[in-house]
């Protein structure tokens, strides 16, 4: 049997694409399985007056930086961020208009019955987003999630969780693949015929 010219210049070409569509598809399938989403810490609001709280500051002006450091509280209407230091970087000096709050140290965000705990975290006042990293856990009651990252939407009221922290590296602890776990309450029937 003889090839045609055809097959010869695109049977490869051909196969090429095929390939690359099973793999595209295959890592679009395989992220899925690296992310979940729950609804909390909705409704919050971000234009609130921040309170800090600390056993030292660092005022740093040329940088438009100020440095909080020993058991840092900072408090935005019901939301509350803990960590043993924090960064907040402001726009301008005259008005001290916040931009973002980076905290390191066994960070832990609560507001209500939700809880996020991970290594470090940044707040990031413009866009509403609270993003943490490194062995995260998110709970709500007596529900978790566990992973590499959580971003909180404070827009939307929807946090992520991925399977693993930012450059790539599994987060979790014995964890193959970074994947992100759960356990969830169900309801209880009072009934046991049901």
């Amino acid at each position: 049997m003889t090839t045609t010219p055809f097959l010869k210049r695109y049977g490869a070409l051909a196969l090429g694409y095929v390939a690359g569509s099973f793999a595209l598809t295959m890592a679009l399938m395989g992220d899925m399985e690296l992310n979940a989403q729950v609804a909390g810490f909705g409704s919050h609001n971000t234009r609130a007056p921040v309170n800090v709280d600390a056993g030292r500051i660092i005022a740093q002006d040329r940088q438009a930086r100020v440095v909080f450091a020993g058991n840092v509280v900072v408090t935005q209407a019901n939301l509350n961020v803990r960590s043993q230091w924090m960064q907040l970087n402001y726009i301008s000096a005259n008005e001290l208009e916040l931009e973002r709050l980076t905290a390191t140290g066994g960070v832990t965000v609560t507001r209500g019955n939700e809880r996020a705990t991970g290594n470090s975290a940044v707040y990031d006042f413009g866009r509403r987003l609270i993003t943490l990293a490194g062995d995260v856990k998110l709970t709500q009651g007596a529900n978790s999630l566990s992973g590499g990252r959580l971003v909180i939407d404070l827009d939307t009221g929807i946090s992520s969780v991925d399977g693993q922290a930012s450059g790539g590296s599994s987060a979790i602890e014995g964890s193959p693949n970074g994947r992100v776990r759960g356990t969830f309450t169900v309801p209880q029937n009072d009934d046991p015929e049901s």
